[in-house]
């Protein structure tokens, strides 16, 4: 064997199953190596070196294991930065292995030369090395894949050309400067102990209005969620990457909590007087319990995540399905039922509100109603996808999830452009179960596009082909158009915001897909149903509004006299899109009404 041999062997013995990347000279020796490869690794190629590191991004996700991505030197190597941020910001395990020029010519100024070394540095900061002989390659690849995972960050293997071709040394000498790792597993604490249990219960018992908010961290612990919420009489709001955690049906889960949140979340926020959060990472200080108004107990594996969003009064560091397991028998049955009926009015509430919106006008479609007619309609055990964009506002707010499905997008980082590689790695991690990607024309034209031709390539080696990718097509940058009116008081400025035309549904029956145009809003249902029905991948071009504004849970003062600001200053559509946030307004008013005659 070979250096690039010995990669390909160890990678699989630690239950490595694909890797996604891009070919190039600079990994020439790791492609022929996994041409040889007889240990059940599949090369999945994408379009493009960032759609291959969101990939790998996304097969951690969906699966739990490290993704792993490869790229050649030089630019190669950069076009995975993106898709890498992304696995970093939501702590995903993710292995990024890069080629190199010739050891003999670094330094020389060498053509595709880039110190990778510095670049990656940042991005994979817990482990970044290059494989400088051939006795270093096991124990580099050991601590890549071991910190990635307990880590759950991204870490980089650089390895040059010329080591790739190099006899491989399968086990290092016995000798002094010899490192010999192993693959040996690993076994952590799941629980806090007793003390800090009882101390936790003591905190949350004491509470008569407690508010839970869940993440990604939870999305594996639903029964336990579900056991403590019941005794405390809490409501929960979900962080956006913990969307899946709980079913929306619950009444007492207030869905989505932050700028693309629900009212009810907020209002749970603001009214609790003590707040749990499990597996949760969520920023924004504005819709967390003013300080001093509510006492706190978080749940993170990563004690470094703790106590950083809210000053918690105790912290436990444990795996959340565990954690909540031990605590639940400690937990007393809140018998006064007030705060539990509260929450589940104001959802119940919300629901109506969101309906009504979603059926308002719009010339042609309302984007929320593409979403509401989706919900009902999605099919058991199917996985989501999603872009930035107003597409996650509308999938934050009006999709319900329900008990076994998945779902994910761009959280820390809020990138544009992964809906369509997460949607191929869930295929390739689940291939038996329907996907659903949702993306803006936006998002579809900077990378969307690209990635239809790798599924057009290969979707019919897949067990189930059902895989729909909706686009809104509005010709607008929609969430930035609205972002530069009610933010920064500016009118939407045409020549930055405007998209060109381009025909999805089309292209995409040109490459042999299902393509499927709706402009009629009596056509939004029926069109999700044929696509489900199709037996192919489908595009689903759906004509919306731009118009129609992304809300907030609560509209700000600073905010309202932007927007103002903003359609005074001559705002091309100022008309319209007054015309929108009137029906959003008087949408609410009428799913009001019908709740009191109700």
């Amino acid at each position: 064997m070979n250096v690039s041999d010995h990669l390909v062997q160890r990678l699989s013995e630690w239950g490595v199953r694909r890797i996604f990347g891009y070919p190039g000279d600079g990994i020439n020796g790791v492609m022929g190596a996994l041409g040889r490869d007889d240990h059940g690794i599949a090369f999945v190629q994408a379009r493009h070196e960032e759609l291959a590191a969101f990939m790998a991004c996304a097969h951690a996700k969906f699966t739990g294991m490290p993704g792993v991505c490869l790229a050649t030197s030089g630019p190669g190597a950069i076009h995975l930065l993106n898709g890498l941020y992304d696995a970093r910001m939501d702590h995903q395990p993710v292995v990024a292995i890069v080629g190199q020029q010739a050891r003999s010519a670094l330094g020389g100024e060498y053509q595709q030369e880039v110190d990778l070394s510095s670049l990656f540095k940042d991005v994979a900061s817990e482990f970044v090395q290059t494989v400088s002989v051939p006795a270093q390659l096991r124990h580099v690849v050991d601590r890549a894949l071991r910190i990635a995972s307990e880590r759950r960050t991204v870490t980089c293997i650089i390895l040059p050309n010329d080591v790739q071709e190099l006899d491989a040394v399968a086990v290092p000498p016995r000798e002094h400067g010899s490192v010999r790792s192993g693959i040996g597993i690993t076994h952590r604490a799941q629980v806090p102990d007793d003390a800090a249990l009882d101390a936790a219960a003591d905190i949350l018992n004491a509470g008569r209005r407690v508010a839970m908010l869940v993440g990604a961290g939870a999305l594996h612990a639903s029964d336990e969620l579900m056991a403590v919420a019941d005794r405390l009489g809490a409501g929960v709001a979900k962080a956006l990457l913990g969307k899946a955690a709980l079913p929306d049906a619950l009444p007492y889960v207030t869905g989505s909590i932050g700028l693309l949140g629900t009212a009810p979340s907020s209002e749970l926020m603001e009214g609790c007087d003590t707040l749990l959060m499990v597996g949760s990472n969520f920023p924004y200080a504005e819709y967390l319990p003013e300080e001093g108004k509510a006492r706190g107990v978080q749940i993170d594996t990563d004690a470094a995540r703790l106590g950083v969003r809210y000053p918690m009064e105790l912290n436990l560091v444990g795996d959340s399905r565990a954690t909540l397991a031990a605590l639940v028998p400690r937990l007393r049955q809140q018998t006064d039922l007030a705060w539990r009926e509260e929450i589940e009015d104001k959802v119940a509430r919300w629901w109506r509100v969101l309906e009504e919106r979603a059926m308002q006008p719009a010339e042609p479609i309302n984007p929320q109603r593409v979403f509401w007619e989706l919900s009902p309609r999605l099919p058991d055990g199917c996985i989501l996808t999603c872009d930035s964009g107003t597409a996650a506002t509308w999938y934050a707010r009006d999709l319900q999830l329900r008990r076994g499905m998945m779902g994910s997008l761009s959280g820390g980082l809020a990138t544009m452009g992964p809906a369509l590689p997460y949607a191929l790695a869930a295929k390739h991690a689940h291939p038996d179960r329907p996907v659903v990607a949702l993306l803006g024309d936006g998002a579809m034209q900077m990378l969307g596009i690209n990635a239809l031709i790798t599924i057009a390539a290969s979707w019919k080696h897949w067990r189930n082909p059902g895989l729909v990718i909706m686009v809104l097509n509005n010709g607008d940058l929609n969430m930035v158009t609205w972002e530069q009116r009610a933010t920064a008081g500016d009118p939407k400025f045409s020549p930055s915001q405007d998209l060109p035309t381009f025909a999805y549904a089309e292209f995409a029956r040109q490459l042999g897909l299902g393509g499927i145009r709706v402009d009629d809003p009596e056509q939004v249902g029926p069109a999700w149903e044929q696509a489900f029905a199709a037996g192919r991948p489908v595009v689903l071009e759906m004509v919306t509004d731009p118009n129609v504004p992304p809300v907030p849970p609560h509209v700000t003062g600073a905010q309202m006299r932007a927007y103002a600001a903003a359609l005074l200053k001559g705002d091309p559509d100022a008309r319209k899109a007054m015309l929108g946030s009137a029906r959003e307004w008087w949408a609410g008013v009428v799913a009001n009404l019908k709740g009191r005659r109700g």
